[in-house]
């Protein structure tokens, strides 16, 4: 592997800041974003579907072209790809501010997405490479999962600040003067690292991830309206494209993701924690942002301030689950976060929180809570126990994990509440309709108890060492050519 040069511990904590803005602009569009779709709905005359696509366009292409991006940025330098990814989501960001409707709207978010796609992944990948002490890494994962705080503390009071005074518009502007100062630091401060062999490009396995996410979204998404001939069609390119990935990837000598990673039942763990996690996250502030604007008729900067304990909870927790994750371990963290999301989506769900301005409070705190613990174990273990030469797919499919999460969140959240309201309006009906949605939501979260609680022990880590030897060793085929 092409070693990084060693560093200061004032340089590697500048090289830590640095990426973490890249994660704070990401982060922080998505949350703004939220509060503005009420915005957006009434300026560009969007239906509820229309709404959903504006975020999941982004965390669609993102999370379809991350692997792709993680295995780029270990062949051709991480710092290229990391500043190249500032380049087109500040560009993205600018188009995102002038669209003139809301098909342009979403096609903008995925040019963002593109760039976005460059910047996550290929970060923690530099992290992982910078800092190479484990209790060090842990602490500066999470600082890292501590940004997504501070993104959700701050998107609400920004996005409704900027929405109420200037519009939905200036939500893209913050944007671009903090993208191009981490493109000049970047340029002066981060070493250039990549892996020690050039991963070949896989086009086939590329096409069948973004076949099968592609897919299986639209399916989703349009199934209240579409025709049913029509969300099955969709449904069986999704199962066709994910037969294809499960046939093909173990077969190339180089994949776009190795399967092997898998065997591996704290790195499978993870993967599925993340995408209950992060299903939760878009279900929530999918249901919180319509309810809180078209139901109970505030303004964005009030929503806002509505789900800041939420965002406060968030920003505290995540700091102290990475010091915790580096100290005593990811489960502590994971069972705190299962229960916590499981209860307030139960409290949701079953006793109708949204009728007490104290249980929305509880229900947004216990939320805040959960989300907060749940990101440093998810990365940390992600990374941990990997070959550090395929750092970059390893993180890449953690993140990937997350958009796919939030993704499928908003999509099944979003046809739920759609499919209970149908020609109701939101104030008559919004309630009752939401209540198999939020169900979801806890579902989510107790998917993250009892995943954190499996994944997490002595056995999961004898699968993580055995998994480590099999990556690092000669590779040895059956008799149908395949990795094993």
């Amino acid at each position: 592997m092409e070693r990084m040069p060693e560093l200061s511990r004032r340089h590697r904590l500048l090289v830590l800041v640095i990426c973490c803005t890249s994660l704070l602009i990401v982060s922080l569009d998505n949350t703004v974003l939220n509060v503005a779709l009420p915005s957006i709905q009434r300026d560009l005359n969007a239906s509820l579907a229309g709404l959903q696509w504006t975020i999941d366009a982004y965390t669609l292409v993102l999370a379809a072209l991350l692997m792709l991006a993680g295995s780029t940025a270990d062949r051709i330098g991480r710092k290229r790809v990391f500043m190249a990814g500032l380049v087109v989501f500040t560009i993205g960001s600018v188009l995102c501010s002038l669209a003139p409707n809301l098909e342009s709207l979403v096609a903008f978010r995925m040019v963002q997405a593109v760039g976005g796609s460059m910047l996550n992944p290929v970060a923690m990948s530099i992290i992982t490479n910078t800092f190479t002490d484990p209790r060090e890494r842990a602490r500066a994962i999470g600082v890292w999962g501590g940004v997504v705080g501070i993104s959700m503390a701050a998107g609400p009071i920004i996005g409704g600040v900027l929405v109420d005074s200037v519009g939905w518009r200036s939500i893209f502007w913050i944007n671009l003067p903090v993208g191009l100062a981490a493109l000049v630091l970047t340029w002066r401060f981060v070493p250039e690292s990549r892996a020690p062999k050039a991963r070949r490009p896989d086009p086939v396995g590329q096409l069948l991830v973004i076949a099968l996410l592609g897919s299986l979204t639209y399916a989703i998404i349009e199934a209240p309206t579409a025709p049913l001939g029509g969300t099955l069609a969709f449904g069986g390119i999704a199962l066709a494209a994910l037969l294809g990935l499960l046939w093909y990837e173990p077969r190339r000598d180089e994949p776009l993701i190795d399967l092997r990673f898998f065997r591996s039942a704290p790195f499978s763990g993870a993967t599925v924690i993340a995408v209950s996690a992060f299903a939760a996250l878009g279900g929530f502030l999918f249901l919180s942002t319509l309810y809180l604007q078209n139901v109970r008729g505030l303004d964005a900067l009030h929503a806002g301030l509505w789900m800041l304990p939420m965002a406060f909870l968030c920003f505290v927790c995540a700091p102290v689950a990475g010091r915790l994750v580096g100290s005593r371990g990811p489960r502590l963290p994971l069972l705190v976060a299962g229960v916590a999301m499981t209860a307030s989506g139960v409290l949701f769900a079953a006793f109708e929180a949204e009728t007490s301005n104290v249980t929305v409070f509880v229900g947004y705190v216990l939320f805040g809570l959960g989300f907060g613990c749940v990101n440093a174990p998810i990365t940390n273990t992600a990374v941990s126990g990997m070959p550090r030469a395929q750092a970059g797919v390893a993180a890449a499919v953690a993140s990937t994990s997350r958009q796919i999460g939030q993704t499928l969140g908003v999509a099944v959240v979003g046809a739920v509440l759609a499919a209970g309201i149908g020609s109701s309006s939101y104030t008559a009906s919004f309630v009752s309709a939401a209540r198999p949605a939020w169900w979801i939501v806890a579902a989510c979260g107790f998917a993250v108890l009892v995943l954190g609680a499996l994944t997490t022990g002595a056995w999961a880590r004898g699968t993580a060492d055995r998994a480590a030897e099999r990556l690092e060793s000669p590779e040895v085929r059956d008799a149908a050519g395949v990795r094993v």
